[in-house]
């Protein structure tokens, strides 16, 4: 079995006002529906309002990101599964509950891990 992570940019997510309530009940019916089949491993938005640091091996800390790399925010699920086709299986599911694309990709194995 491999992780997938599906994941989402904040600004992908257009949505009118009205439909945020079906939005919220519908893409958390997915992640119960994930739960219940014994696929999911955890997820979550990311926390716009804390802003990322850069934390170099010596322990210096800098504000900000990557300058070079487009920001990381909105949401993320990962997911055990058996196949890369059941993955986008189930990133088609959030997809629709979302009402936005979600981006898939594979986990490399670590044995250490």
């Amino acid at each position: 079995m491999a992780k997938y992570l599906i994941s989402f940019p904040s600004k992908a997510m257009i949505v009118p006002d009205s439909e945020w309530e079906a939005v919220v009940r519908d893409s958390h019916a997915v992640i119960e529906e994930a739960k219940a089949a014994g696929v999911y491993v955890f997820g979550g938005g990311i926390d716009e309002s804390v802003p990322p640091v850069l934390v170099s091996a010596d322990g210096t800390v800098a504000d900000g990101g990557y300058p070079w790399a487009p920001p990381l925010n909105g949401g993320v699920t990962v997911l055990e599964l058996p196949s890369r086709e059941e993955a986008v299986a189930w990133a088609a599911r959030i997809a629709k509950g979302c009402r936005c694309q979600q981006e898939l990709r594979a986990f490399g194995f670590d044995p250490a891990s």
